[in-house]
């Protein structure tokens, strides 16, 4: 079926239904995975890494604090701007942006140039504190993501299931139904270490580099355990947690 407002889009027929590969925590719902998609496709990806390199290199070349802070702010700003002037999704821009204004705010405070990722490190910490009690306390944090993904939960959806008749059952119930089953608590529970490695693995590998004041390797290594390392542990955790393919018909 065609879409009348999308002409540029190519359309998929009723019969031989395509579906497109999700973006972000979607794509552990899909029956494909694509690491382009999930990270935004190279917009996406310019909008992750830039703000990052710039102060990098900015910070290598001139060995001064103020200009890689003003330089990654005014990348950021930049890719903000473009969306506005596009008229397309600010999200992920505005996202980027916030992250590199506490950044650059706690540097500019402290007058050091590594505390640029002290607060990245600190969230990295707290999301491996929070995924490792879930799984501690038997409720591994990816079981709940992708049934919710799954259920289609969304405010608009919450409400409806709250009007429906009482002898209905809930439209969630299979938030917290996996739980009662072994094979799938075992799943999930194997998806979110995968997430509790990947925050333990930049914590390992950055704080060191953090305490040293070593602001080059740090924000090389900020960049090749951010993006890349996520998208490789999002489609490790699509991979086991995917659900098996109906055969094909005869």
């Amino acid at each position: 079926m065609s879409d009348p407002a999308r002409p540029d889009v190519p359309q998929q027929s009723e019969e031989h239904p395509e579906q497109t590969p999700a973006r972000g925590m979607r794509a552990l719902t899909g029956d494909e995975f694509s690491a382009a998609q999930a990270v935004g496709g190279v917009r996406g990806l310019v909008e992750a890494v830039l703000p990052g390199l710039v102060f990098v290199v900015a910070f290598v070349i001139t060995n001064d604090l103020m200009v890689p802070l003003i330089a990654s702010v005014v990348a950021a700003l930049v890719l903000v701007v473009a969306r506005l002037v596009q008229r397309t999704p600010v999200t992920q821009a505005l996202g980027g942006l916030l992250g590199i204004a506490v950044g650059v705010v706690w540097a500019w405070t402290s007058g050091d140039a590594e505390d640029y990722y002290a607060g990245g490190l600190l969230l990295n910490a707290g999301y491996l504190v929070v995924l490792l009690g879930t799984i501690l306390a038997r409720r591994p944090a990816v079981g709940y993501v992708v049934e919710a993904l799954r259920a289609g939960l969304t405010p608009e959806a919450v409400k409806a299931d709250a009007d429906r008749p009482d002898d209905q059952p809930s439209a969630f119930a299979a938030l917290t139904a996996w739980r009662s089953d072994p094979a799938k608590m075992r799943m999930y529970s194997i998806a979110t270490w995968l997430w509790v490695g990947l925050f333990a693995l930049r914590l390992a590998v950055k704080t060191p580099l953090y305490f040293a004041g070593d602001v080059a390797w740090l924000g090389t290594f900020h960049l090749l355990l951010g993006v890349p390392l996520w998208a490789l542990v999002l489609y490790l955790t699509w991979y086991v947690v995917r659900r098996p393919k109906a055969p094909a018909a005869a």
